[in-house]
């Protein structure tokens, strides 16, 4: 069992700092929550502190053995080493349990959570366009075989029917836990309807995966909004409703800008663009603390980049290849139809080694 207690420190010491705070008194249940974690946390800490401890006086024992010439204290730091040897193991079985506890705590809210999921067409024109939208096609399907719940919140398609970008919320599951590993550039290796050459071409698209925030979790004040409404247009620009119920909302201190015209109705789209926006910026804080803490303990903290190519389509070969873990799967057509239970596991699988 290795875990930095540093971490779980630094934790603690933000939460004494949130709990503080006037102004969470007026909201119970969140102070309710950070309370019940900063309990935990204290107990881990101190019980890894004994622990500490304990191991240094097995060490301090084991000096005096090997530097003491008189046999009495020899045999009696010899006796005390098999009393604290004992005692090790039974912290040693504490302290698993309470980080299991808590990582379970953390793992499980994650795992219940809702996910928002953005794919764009990166780099190769209507192509890109066309395997967004298989992209999308894919994740739908797979989501429909769980179970879980999909609601599109944006989307923006080209005149040959791909996607330029859609933006939708997948919950009722354990969404988190499957989708967390699918955020990057997925490229892919094929020959276009429209090529009559047969000439292979390489294309791209990038997809976010965000934990969607509870109720409450990130504060946005109304003052540092600036809202545009407009009219909701189709593929070629034409507008498809005579009303402004299209949104577009720019969180000012951050630069965030998120749009949203799929509903109807400009309360609806106004919703769906909060729900983006507040995913956007808590992604962008767990970002900055992750990197914060990466250049404090560069060797023992790691993040996943956004940019980063993870995943190669090739249609030729009939193969899809994940770089992250070297590994490659045939059936292309079968996995892109939702069938993406191997690779999924694969990465969960690799993700908890």
């Amino acid at each position: 069992m290795e875990f930095d207690l540093n971490l779980f420190k630094e934790e603690y010491d933000e939460l004494l700092k949130e709990i503080s705070d006037p102004d969470l008194i007026s909201d119970w249940e969140k102070f309710e929550e950070l309370s019940k974690r900063k309990k935990k946390l204290e107990n881990l800490i101190q019980k890894a502190d004994e622990l500490k401890k304990t191991i240094r006086e097995k060490e301090e024992n084991k000096t005096i053995i090997s530097k003491e010439d008189d046999p009495e204290l020899i045999s009696l730091a010899e006796g005390e080493i098999e009393i604290i040897k004992e005692k090790i193991i039974i912290l040693e079985k504490e302290v698993k349990e309470l980080f299991e506890k808590i990582k379970s705590d953390g793992d499980d809210g994650k795992k219940s959570g809702a996910v928002i999921v953005e794919i764009r067409a990166g780099a190769g024109g209507n192509e890109a366009a066309l395997f967004a939208e298989n992209l999308f096609k894919m994740y739908s399907r797979y989501a429909q075989n769980k179970g879980w719940t999909q609601k599109i919140l944006s989307s923006s398609t080209t005149e040959v029917g791909g996607l330029k970008e859609v933006i939708f919320e997948l919950k009722n599951g354990n969404v988190y836990s499957s989708m967390q590993y699918e955020g990057g550039v997925h490229r892919v290796q094929r020959v276009p309807e429209t090529e009559k050459g047969g000439r292979i071409h390489t294309s791209t698209v990038s997809v976010i995966a965000m934990l969607k925030p509870k109720k409450g979790t990130v504060k946005i004040l109304p003052n540092d909004l600036k809202v545009d409404t407009y009219k909701a247009s189709g593929p070629g620009g034409q507008h498809v409703n005579k009303r402004e119920t299209a949104i577009r909302i720019t969180h000012l201190p951050t630069g965030t800008v998120v749009t949203s015209q799929t509903e109807r109705s400009l309360a609806q789209n106004k919703e769906n663009a909060m729900s983006i926006l507040e995913a956007r910026i808590m992604e962008k804080l767990e970002k900055e603390r992750v990197a914060k803490l990466k250049k404090e303990r560069a060797s023992q903290v790691t993040s996943s980049d956004r940019s980063e190519k993870i995943r190669t389509y090739n249609f030729p070969q009939n193969r899809i290849t994940d770089h992250r873990i070297q590994k490659s799967w045939h059936n292309i057509e079968i996995i892109l139809n939702g069938e993406m239970d191997p690779i999924v596991k694969a990465l969960q699988e690799e993700g908890e080694k």
